[in-house]
């Protein structure tokens, strides 16, 4: 559920770092290391083997690839990593933030492993000679590690879960130092000519999964997982698996450049367990934004539904007013919210991050094109009623035209406003007359009208 706060203007896309006086469960972190470090060679090691013993030969690389250079000077950074990887532990400050940090880690090492042996591939080019000190790193390394173990890339799935744990406790100019060196490493994947381009995006996925999976904070997303019995939501699931398919299907006929949609067939996939399984909690939207793993992983969705909104919303672009200082709308921008003199914003929708700005704002995240429930609407007017009292509010969905006109109507009923469901929805109508409302919205709100106590006098 969402709660009323004020978002500051210049919130960090992080969470605020802990502050380093609270304990560190360092004798937890140990036990999770004394099981993650022999877990990792022995798996790791067993894949290697295992394309040894196949004879693979098969790669993936692009022509551009052959122009990379090999920079001996790398191996300091590729190696780095597995200092890194210890010291992330300390930057827990929770037995839980140990558990889900350790959790990333093995779900990316089962993840990599199990696809290493299912579609195993080989590093094409020669390394050059390298003498001193770069090259007897470089020979430590190929004494356990063979040129298998491609995509995706581990060192890169990883370094995702490392950095954003080091990430998330620094700031300033120590923050710059940790994201440069977080770039060198994954750089180094290439100049150390350990691993071919594909291996990186698919590294990164990993990561991007293993961080949505296990978020720092609050239940995993498949902790209250079930199949909807909803039909709409059910439509919908498909829907999106069918152009997750058609996504990858694409992808993988184009090839090279057009691998790139497969990051569409990821987003549509994630959007399609929500609607099926998991819920706007899939989404992981809170306070306004969707974290930073559900953000990366949803991107190319996140952007087509915000090129949606304002294609079915340029004619129309601005909100309007319905009754004592709420106004419907779609999701504006910052520019908008100062522009209209809005104190407060209830957002209803999963799938758009929120402006930030000074003005309250309360985070309702409804799945798109479903209708609420009675709950749902019973809390939407509420919110509606405890925020209007200190100033104009906006009510807003992507169009503003359906989840934002249920709640307004909701308001209207449970406010005393409007005596019935109809009567309400037509208030809203008048309002804003491209409101689209079905047969099972307007079912909500009749079962709504019995329950409903006045909320407010209007």
């Amino acid at each position: 559920m969402g709660h009323l706060h004020r978002v500051p203007g210049a919130a960090a896309d992080f969470v605020s770092p802990t502050p380093l006086a609270a304990a560190i469960p360092w004798r937890r972190g140990l036990s999770w290391l004394l099981f993650l470090g022999p877990f990792f060679f022995l798996s790791y090691g067993f894949a290697n083997a295992m394309a040894a013993r196949w004879q693979v030969t098969d790669a993936v690389v692009f022509d551009w690839e052959w122009h990379i250079p090999f920079l001996s000077w790398t191996i300091l950074p590729y190696w780095s990593i597995d200092l890194f990887y210890g010291l992330s532990f300390l930057l827990c400050r929770s037995t839980l933030q140990v558990d889900r940090h350790a959790l990333r880690l093995l779900t990316a090492q089962l993840i990599s492993v199990g696809c290493f042996l299912l579609f195993p591939l080989h590093f094409s080019f020669e390394r050059p000679p390298t003498d001193g000190l770069f090259g007897q790193m470089f020979d430590a390394l190929t004494g356990f590690d063979k040129p298998y173990n491609q995509a995706p890339s581990l060192h890169i799935g990883l370094l995702v879960i490392i950095w954003v744990r080091f990430a998330t406790a620094t700031r300033g100019g120590l923050r710059l130092l940790v994201d440069g060196w977080a770039l060198l490493i994954g750089v180094s994947v290439l100049t150390t000519y350990q691993h071919h381009f594909i291996d990186i995006p698919t590294g990164a996925l990993v990561g991007a999964l293993c961080l949505w999976l296990w978020p720092d904070q609050g239940p995993t997303p498949l902790t209250q997982a079930h199949i909807t019995d909803s039909p709409q939501r059910r439509r919908l699931a498909a829907y999106y698996s069918v152009g997750a398919i058609a996504a990858f299907g694409l992808a993988w006929h184009l090839g090279g450049a057009g691998l790139w949609l497969s990051w569409a067939g990821v987003a549509l996939t994630l959007v399609a367990l929500s609607y099926a399984l998991l819920g706007p909690a899939g989404l992981q939207k809170q306070d306004g934004r969707h974290s930073l793993a559900a953000a990366w992983l949803l991107a190319p969705y996140t952007l087509g539904a915000w090129i949606n909104s304002r294609l079915w919303t340029h004619r129309h672009p601005a909100p309007d007013h319905l009754a004592d200082g709420v106004w419907l709308g779609r999701l504006p921008d910052a520019t908008a919210m100062r522009a209209g003199g809005f104190r407060g914003l209830l957002d209803l929708t999963a799938e758009l991050p929120a402006p930030r700005g000074e003005w309250a704002y309360t985070g309702l995240p409804w799945l798109d094109l479903v209708p609420p429930t009675t709950a749902e609407l019973q809390e939407a007017a509420v919110r509606i009623e405890q925020m209007r009292r200190d100033g104009p509010l906006l009510v807003c969905c992507a169009l503003g035209y359906s989840r934002s006109a249920s709640a307004a109507a909701a308001w209207l009923l449970g406010s005393g406003r409007a005596a019935s469901g109809e009567e309400a929805l037509g208030l809203v109508q008048r309002a804003r007359p491209r409101v689209v409302l079905g047969p099972s919205h307007r079912q909500a709100l009749a079962d709504l009208a019995p329950l409903a106590e006045p909320i407010g006098g209007a």
